[in-house]
């Protein structure tokens, strides 16, 4: 798989970049090293290699930014990066500018990296899987993946942050989009406040063609210690819903079986409230869907419960999508039976 594949390394420190190096060179591997970002650019100037790994603590130019001069420079060259536990904050925001999958030092199973290589370039070579997410590459939630051949990487992965409850905490608030955003006449924006000592809530979103924008929120504390698992696990399958799925009422409940499907069948995934929903701009109208989330919405001068006893994971399936009609185009979504942590999510027609 890495015959005649050419990697370039930059890292700071040689005795692991030789490391990893000696080992790559040994699968066939073409290999070039070099010891900070500015280096980095001047040997992507020379030729491009299959896939470039960085380490994101460096002198000179921080990995953070060499990682995003190189997705602006060469958008479609794959990268894999490399921190400790303390970095989660870069990690998250590396992987939002389009890195692939991420590894922590230390590394003990050097196999670990050689399957997230192949897994990367594998990808990066077919036209479908180009642009997908990490989490999309880690649970391969696509319909005719090979999950087995990536298990033992998901595992490591999934370990790793379990092992590290503050670094996985940094890495699920790292992954949440801008609090503002703005899609022709209608804006979101999001308030948040969150406990320090449990995992948090996540929102995530995505404006779509049509007039559309897809979203959901998990409360990643009420599964535990397996909270951080189902949450980049449902933002895999969230992720390809909206790349391969028409958003409307059907594609959301065909998600939402897949996920309690994936939830039921997994050793590292547990039932957890959620909830997912859909703007249609052309109607007014939201569309929401509560998975064991409780919230209220304040929309034309009204308030409504929004409210499912069913977890997405305990038969969430049945339960039923609620409709807001947002009239003047002004909806306030309050999530309420979250403890001491506050979150709303704002949409406004702006125009």
């Amino acid at each position: 798989m890495l015959h005649n594949k050419e990697i370039l390394i930059v890292e700071d420190d040689p005795v692991f970049s030789r490391m990893i190096a000696s080992f790559l060179e040994r699968e066939g591997a073409t290999v070039r090293e070099v010891e900070n970002g500015l280096e980095g650019l001047q040997a992507l100037r020379q030729s491009i290699p299959d896939l470039l790994i960085s380490d994101l603590s460096m002198p000179v130019m921080t990995g953070l930014e060499f990682v995003e001069e190189v997705s602006v420079e060469y958008p479609m060259l794959p990268m894999i990066v490399i921190s400790g536990t303390g970095g989660m904050a870069d990690v998250a925001q590396a992987l939002r500018f389009g890195v692939k999958d991420f590894l922590i030092k230390p590394i003990e199973d050097i196999n670990v990296v050689k399957k997230a290589i192949e897994t990367v370039i594998d990808d990066a070579n077919d036209d479908v899987h180009a642009n997908d997410d990490f989490s999309q590459q880690w649970f391969k939630v696509c319909e005719d993946a090979d999950r087995g051949a990536s298990e033992n990487e998901l595992k490591w992965h999934l370990d790793a942050l379990k092992h590290n409850p503050g670094s996985a905490r940094e890495l699920l608030m790292g992954l949440m989009p801008e609090p503002d955003s703005q899609q022709g006449a209608w804006r979101l924006s999001y308030h948040s406040l969150q406990s320090a000592d449990a995992n948090p809530i996540v929102l995530d979103y995505t404006w779509l063609m049509g007039g559309k924008m897809a979203f959901y929120v998990v409360d990643s504390a009420s599964a535990g210690e397996d909270g951080t698992a189902t949450t980049l696990m449902i933002r895999a399958f969230f992720n390809e819903f909206v790349r391969t799925q028409d958003v409307n009422e059907r594609g959301f409940l065909t998600l939402v079986k897949r996920i309690e499907d994936a939830i039921r069948a997994s050793s590292y995934a547990s039932p957890i409230r959620a909830m997912f929903g859909v703007l249609n701009t052309a109607d007014n109208q939201l569309e929401i869907f509560p998975a064991g989330l409780t919230a209220t919405v304040d929309s034309c001068g009204t308030t409504s419960l929004l409210h499912s006893a069913h977890w997405l994971g305990k038969d969430s399936i049945h339960s039923q999508f609620q409709y807001v009609d947002m009239g003047a185009g002004d909806a306030r979504v309050s999530l309420s039976e979250v403890g001491l942590n506050s979150f709303s999510v704002d949409i406004q027609r702006i125009a």
